[in-house]
């Protein structure tokens, strides 16, 4: 009998759901759910890379889930002989309680739906799963995957806002950080890797974008907090904002708080200020072209960037490597050179012939021999869930 767990990872989406089936780290299959023309279509791709449409009748998405079990028997990746282990699955929520690793039960599920106003754009979709794995997995262990676990470790200084800390404490406005599983990923590389350097910068830029501050592979600082809206500017979202200018948004366009905070996540950063686009390829695109709003969105993304680069390497007292990850990063030298060109203050240098001809390789030091190091690596929040996921398993009473 093969050996190791089998575990489903679910990664909810708004308009698409995704899943994994891995024995340990190994995969075995992904099902991708999406909307196409009012039905829902599913996307079957094997270990060995073969992709193939799967029939479904229904057209709500919110049910795919209740389909997964048989998919998985059919394809005979699941069998009474060898069923799953363990569902794990992400949760982004802002308070103390979610900032470790859970088995779901009735007491975790009655603490998330009660945050749901707390975090309207993530929990309720995730909610929404975790309840349909439950009714259509009964028994089976499902794990909430913290995404801040990796930031739990932050001192007090980096978690508090500057206002009353009894409130804070009371109500669990922090800054709870988030990309904890990217970021645990990258440190698990480089220690796999044999090359974790005491001060480290992770550039996490892509959808969505942080940068945190990493000491002995420990967070020490990041820039997301109470929710990923906060730090850098990213594809919609708008990044920090004074708190004076989000009111004055929201009376400029008579909104409610609904609404302005799905302005905020959703109308602003990349596609906001180019007014077209939130496609980072698209925005360089329009930018060549001698589109003015395209050029200044890019320029401004930069910057946001670099300034909370500089912001993390100042929690560190410096930096002794940078890690550059997430979509944006690992796919676009431009955007790769443009960030590093003001970095030579803390003694970083893009070798630019490496950083164009970037090999097919999960982790990559693309400086020139007099720089400290700049590494592109793959970030895998994937990897990262499954190991956690299995830690929890081995140890559910702790």
């Amino acid at each position: 009998m093969e050996m190791g767990k089998l575990i489903l990872v679910a990664n909810p989406g708004s308009s698409s759901r995704k899943y994994g089936l891995f024995r340990n780290e190994e995969p075995l299959a992904t099902l991708h759910f999406e909307t196409e023309n009012s039905k829902v279509v599913c996307t079957y791709k094997s270990a060995d890379g073969t992709k193939r449409e799967l029939p479904c009748d229904f057209s709500n998405i919110a049910e795919s889930v209740s389909h997964i079990a048989a998919i998985l028997e059919s394809e005979g990746q699941v069998t009474t002989e060898r069923p799953l282990d363990a569902i794990a699955v992400r949760i982004v929520a802002p308070m103390d309680s979610f900032t470790r690793d859970r088995i779901v039960d009735d007491s975790f599920m009655d603490e998330f739906n009660a945050a749901r106003s707390k975090a309207p754009l993530h929990i309720p979709v995730i909610a929404s799963e975790i309840e349909h794995l439950r009714e259509s997995f009964k028994d089976l262990p499902i794990i909430a995957v913290s995404d801040s676990a990796f930031h739990a470790s932050k001192p007090e200084l980096m978690k508090y806002y500057p206002f009353d800390t009894k409130l804070a404490d009371k109500y669990d406005i922090k800054r709870y950080g988030y990309h904890g599983l990217s970021v645990g990923s990258i440190v698990h590389q480089l220690k796999q890797a044999g090359r974790l350097p005491e001060k480290l910068i992770v550039a996490h830029v892509g959808s969505g974008s942080s940068v945190t501050a990493v000491r002995d592979g420990i967070s020490l600082d990041t820039s997301m907090g109470y929710t990923p809206l906060e730090g850098v500017m990213m594809a919609t979202r708008s990044g920090s904002i004074d708190v004076g200018a989000a009111i004055a948004i929201k009376k400029a366009l008579e909104l409610d708080d609904d609404g302005l905070e799905k302005y905020l996540n959703k109308e602003a950063g990349m596609l906001g200020v180019s007014g077209s686009t939130n496609d980072m390829r698209d925005l360089i695109a329009l930018a060549d072209k001698g589109d003015t709003r395209a050029a200044f969105a890019y320029a401004l993304y930069i910057y946001r960037v670099q300034s909370l680069i500089g912001q993390m390497a100042a929690s560190l007292d410096g930096a002794d490597a940078i890690v550059l990850t997430a979509t944006i990063l690992e796919r676009n030298d431009q955007v790769r050179g443009d960030i590093i060109k003001k970095l030579s203050y803390l003694g970083f240098e893009i070798d630019s012939e490496i950083n164009k001809s970037f090999p097919d390789e999960a982790l990559v030091n693309i400086a020139t021999e007099d720089s400290k190091p700049i590494y592109v690596i793959r970030t895998d929040e994937t990897g990262e869930m499954l190991r956690r996921a299995i830690i929890v398993l081995e140890s559910p009473n702790d």
